[in-house]
């Protein structure tokens, strides 16, 4: 009998693993570093609003997770460098990176300035790329292999007419270095996948949820094109973000999973 059969559920474990999340007090960086938290990993968590940051900490350390902080974005070479130290040195090696940190700015094309998009393109796409050059550096080094999830969006393969130029491009990125780093870093066990939701239950969206006519007018156009009938909710990420991070993946790298409701099939 192969040896997972005997356990199939040690398939997901990340018991003991070093997990680097950015974007930890964001909607999506908090709810992976929750989960991460309750099923045993030890977490660096990084984010750029201090208190913010503190009070996600105090909620992983409340699931029993060793938590160590970093109050950095990603915007440059030093801020990725010590966002990685940090769990060099507090955990003496890297398992797992959970890319969270991002942004988005709408507007149509005509009246968005190139500093505006550029900002984007900072956030969603060199942030990402910078993080994954200082994890890798250390992970490669390290000669046991990682995980690597990224955060993209049904925007990075769809359009969308309400001012996404700048978003859609940035995801369409993700998706590229998605797939580039998964072919670089085969040879060293290293995976590198994407979850891209469309819409679903955080602080930003939940004015959709609600029962007023924008609401409603809203999720019926989107509810239109998601064939199983309803709006995303965190839990429905918390699944496959467990399945990327663990050995359940390892054989699963360079793609993009669409956590979207069946809204990029049809």
């Amino acid at each position: 009998m192969n040896e997972f059969l005997k356990d199939p559920n040690s398939l997901f474990s990340v018991r003991e693993k070093v997990a680097v999340v950015t974007g930890a007090s964001g909607a999506f960086g908090a709810l992976a570093a929750q989960v991460l938290a309750a099923a045993g990993a030890r977490l660096v968590l990084a984010a750029g609003k201090a208190k913010e940051l503190e009070s996600a900490a105090a909620q992983c350390r409340n699931l029993g997770a060793d938590v160590v902080t970093v109050a950095r974005r990603p915007n440059t070479e030093q801020d990725s460098e010590a966002i990685m130290q940090a769990g060099i040195e507090r955990f003496e090696g890297l398992d797992i990176l959970v890319v969270g940190s991002g942004l988005n700015d709408v507007s149509p094309i005509v009246d968005m300035s190139p500093e505006r998009f550029d900002k984007v393109m900072q956030g969603n796409v060199t942030g990402a790329w910078l993080l994954c050059r200082a994890f890798g550096r250390r992970v490669i080094e390290q000669a046991r292999g990682g995980k690597v999830v990224l955060v993209s969006s049904a925007r990075g393969k769809l359009g969308h007419p309400a001012g996404y130029s700048a978003y859609c491009a940035s995801k369409a990125a993700t998706d590229g270095l998605t797939r580039a780093l998964g072919c670089e870093w085969g040879k060293y066990g290293i995976t590198v996948n994407a979850i891209a939701p469309t819409v679903f239950r955080s602080p930003l969206t939940a004015w959709m949820f609600e029962d007023n006519d924008k609401a409603r007018a809203t999720r019926a156009g989107m509810l239109g094109r998601i064939p199983l009938g309803r709006l995303g909710e965190p839990a429905d990420l918390a699944g496959p973000l467990l399945f990327l991070a663990s050995r359940a993946s390892d054989f699963y790298t360079g793609h993009i999973l669409y956590a979207d409701g069946g809204y990029t099939a049809g």
